[in-house]
């Protein structure tokens, strides 16, 4: 979804980023290379930098960036002097017609997620490599959200592109009986793509990236109709959706507005309702002696005990830790436990939440502090409390987050 025509280079950059993965994704198919679809885009983005200030934004600007890029990939295969068949064949052909079979379905970005979550592929690098394609997300950003340094994100990045070229990993979804052998390398990266859009980690994109948030719902759409026997489809489907239906009341004046705060009679219900229809399907099927329930069908739960509740006064805190102590279970990682202690704080008190908290290695995760600073103020002792979130602030660029972490901050007495 393109949020505007501006033609200054951030407006351009913007719709660059909207149109990026769809870009890489066809350019991969046509020519097989990913190398050659990146370099191509970005050709494309330097080309729109310089003729659409002049020239305006054209009616469809994503249309003209994969025509653009298209140009530019073939020059380049032009210039090269040795080119293997494959590439010589991509140029040859102007209907843009796949090469081979490309798999059960015939999306593109589909596909791209199965060729860069292949098994020969390290599980990091494979979530990497896809929110960096199909995402358009910055090696820096990834490495933001992965809590480790920008070098050593580049280098996995790197080698996953190699091993996908020298392995000639192909680009095309599974077959039938591969499919849910790959399913959950992909379920992980649809969940990054999501959360990235639901508060992007970017000084230089919006707050909340719904072109983001839409794909990923859009692309698990289509992966729960490949496999809609998988109850962590539907999950995750569940939680996107129970999610995103909070979308419209999660920013006012610029600020993020926390989900006990938010309109509730903004959130869209009929998205809210689809996630619980969804999340009491793969309670039945628990309860007719299913699997117990992965890491996203028990995170739908949670959202839906939260969306179930009229007002945030109602929330069954209860039932929440409960969930999340499952979760924990299930996925035993600092940031649950993180989110666990929210729900013991309203349950048993900020100071045992805090203790809890204080034990968890994430002094590099700006949530930790913005937590830690929310339980020091509740109990009165503010100079903790201003640290805390002058430190979450150092960690966070999403301008909508620090607009509300420095309103709480002025608050303090």
């Amino acid at each position: 979804m393109i949020a505007d025509r501006d033609p200054t280079q951030s407006g351009i950059e913007r719709i660059y980023r909207e149109e990026y993965g769809r870009i890489v994704a066809s350019l991969t198919r046509r020519f097989g290379s990913i190398d050659i679809a990146e370099d191509a885009a970005a050709e494309a983005l330097l080309t729109a930098v310089e003729r659409w200030p002049a020239d305006g934004v054209p009616p469809n600007p994503g249309g003209w960036l994969t025509t653009t890029a298209g140009n530019r990939a073939i020059d380049r295969i032009r210039r090269e002097s040795h080119r293997d068949a494959k590439h010589q064949a991509a140029f040859m052909i102007a209907d843009d017609t796949p090469h081979e079979p490309t798999g059960l379905v015939e999306d593109d970005r589909l596909r791209l997620i199965f060729t860069c979550c292949h098994p020969a592929l390290a599980p990091e690098a494979r979530v990497a490599l896809t929110l960096r394609l199909l995402g358009g997300l910055t090696v820096a950003e990834i490495a933001q959200a992965f809590l480790v340094p920008e070098t050593t994100m580049a280098q996995r990045i790197t080698r996953a592109k190699k091993k996908i070229a020298v392995a000639k990993i192909p680009y095309r979804v599974p077959s039938a009986q591969d499919l849910g052998d790959r399913v959950n390398g992909v379920l992980a990266v649809l969940y990054l793509v999501f959360n990235e859009g639901y508060l992007s980690t970017s000084a230089d994109a919006s707050p909340i990236r719904d072109e983001l948030t839409g794909e990923a719902i859009r692309l698990t759409r289509i992966l729960r109709g490949l496999l809609p026997e998988v109850p962590e489809v539907t999950g995750l489907l569940a939680l996107m959706l129970l999610t995103e239906a909070r979308r419209s009341a999660r920013m006012a004046g610029g600020e993020l507005v926390p989900l006990h705060e938010q309109d509730r009679g903004g959130w869209d219900h009929a998205l809210v309702t689809e996630g619980h229809d969804l999340v009491r399907e793969c309670l039945a099927l628990r309860a007719s002696g299913g699997a117990r329930p992965g890491q996203y069908q028990l995170l739908a739960a949670i959202n839906a005990v939260h969306t179930d509740a009229p007002t945030a006064a109602d929330t069954d805190w209860g039932q929440i830790s409960a969930l999340y102590a499952q979760l924990y279970a299930v996925s035993p990682t600092p940031i649950v436990a993180l989110n666990r202690a929210v729900a013991v704080a309203e349950l048993d008190g900020p100071e045992v939440a805090l203790a809890e908290v204080d034990r968890l290695p994430l002094e590099g995760y700006h949530a930790w502090h913005a937590t830690r600073a929310d339980l020091l103020r509740r109990l009165g002792r503010s100079e903790e409390s201003r640290a805390a979130y002058d430190a979450a602030l150092a960690l966070t660029e999403n301008e909508a987050e620090r607009a509300y972490l420095s309103r709480r901050r002025g608050q303090l007495g």
